[in-house]
């Protein structure tokens, strides 16, 4: 898995891109931003993108700069609101 880390208003977030797909699988990906608190305990949000450049997950996602992915997270919706994670809450 590909993943980057990001710092959004002073905590850090790893993002991937969830191996979940539409029918347009090489249009638009579903970014998961996940962090841990102290006891472990896991917060996941999902945001959609379509890619500029790269059509692969990998470097569609390196080729994303962190301002657009803290746009993306400001835009994300909560794991439990999310089918590319089945609706399953953290």
């Amino acid at each position: 898995m590909v993943a980057r880390r990001i710092r959004i208003d002073g905590e850090t977030w790893t993002v991937s891109i969830a191996g979940r797909f539409t029918v347009y699988e090489r249009d638009e990906f579903p970014l998961v931003f996940e962090r841990r608190d102290g006891s472990g305990k896991a917060e996941r949000r999902v945001s959609r993108f379509s890619p500029r450049g790269s059509r692969s997950r990998g470097p569609a996602l390196a080729e994303l700069t962190d301002a657009e992915l803290t746009a993306f997270f400001r835009q994300s919706q909560p794991d439990w609101t999310s089918p590319e994670l089945g609706y399953a809450g953290s």
